[in-house]
């Protein structure tokens, strides 16, 4: 790739990375927008330098884990709690929380300290830093989390997913996308629809898979976990099923910059 196609992809794609730290901003106030900013357009750049479009893959989808691991190593960097001081932070959290419910009130150092086995300062000294905003990026120990709550990255993914599957819902062909609004979206029966399209129930149902599998090579070729081609799960040709997923990676990634439409649970979890 020359030099000017690789910075227009650069100039293109912008979007995405603030789109993606103020998602991750969002959900971690403590943050540095700036420094993930800085990090993700570096990520940005390195996507740019390594994407290969032969291999089919979205711009996108790829720029997407390079900018994630970029904001993972700026966040690692910074992280101070060694895994030792996040299992202490941990112990006595769940000390205070069992104190806090059995007295009524708010434990004091002494307390927790006895409950603990420890010194008095040494109390004092994990309360002190339970108190700060600590969190994992270690995938491998990703459930030594202090606080039992989702990483934002993961949550970031999720919301990613959402906004992606109704893209992929809108740029379906004209009559899968209205069988799979009008199921799934609108809540009507395959009987109601196949009566208001004039087609049996049968045509519904296959029309209806197809655009599950569909949708499912949508997702396959989004987030894929590698850079390997896959299967297709669609049955129409692939002229269609390539221009499908052409139009699909235009949409999901102007779809980033704006609010979506949940995507039912159910469709989430057949597309899975």
């Amino acid at each position: 790739m020359d030099r000017a196609t690789r910075n227009a992809l650069v100039v293109e794609n912008l979007p995405l990375v603030g789109y993606l730290v103020s998602e991750l901003c969002a959900r971690a106030t403590h943050l540095s927008r700036d420094d993930l900013a800085s990090a993700g357009a570096i990520g940005l750049i390195t996507a740019a330098e390594s994407f290969k479009p032969e291999l089919g893959i979205p711009f996108g989808a790829y720029a997407r884990k390079r900018i994630l691991g970029a904001f993972s190593d700026e966040l690692r960097s910074e992280d101070w709690a060694s895994r030792g001081t996040r299992k202490r932070i941990k112990e006595t959290l769940a000390v205070e929380e069992q104190l806090t419910a059995a007295l009524g009130r708010r434990p004091s150092a002494d307390e927790v300290a006895n409950s603990l086995g420890v010194t008095r300062d040494e109390a004092q000294q994990a309360m002190a830093d339970a108190s700060r905003h600590v969190t994992t990026l270690d995938d491998v120990t990703s459930d030594q989390l202090v606080a039992e709550t989702v990483l934002p990255e993961e949550q970031l993914l999720e919301n990613e997913r959402t906004v992606f599957v109704r893209s992929a819902v809108d740029v379906l062909p004209e009559k899968m996308r209205h069988i799979i609004t009008a199921i799934y979206f609108e809540d009507r029966t395959v009987k109601e629809v196949a009566e208001e399209l004039g087609i049996t129930h049968s045509a519904v149902s296959q029309q209806r898979s197809e655009a599950i599998r569909l949708l499912r090579d949508g997702m396959n070729t989004h987030f894929a976990d590698d850079e390997s081609e896959h299967e297709p799960q669609s049955r129409i040709s692939a002229a269609s099923r390539s221009a499908y997923l052409a139009r699909l990676a235009d949409q999901a990634f102007s779809g980033m910059s704006r609010a979506a439409l949940p995507a039912p649970q159910l469709l989430n979890s057949e597309i899975a």
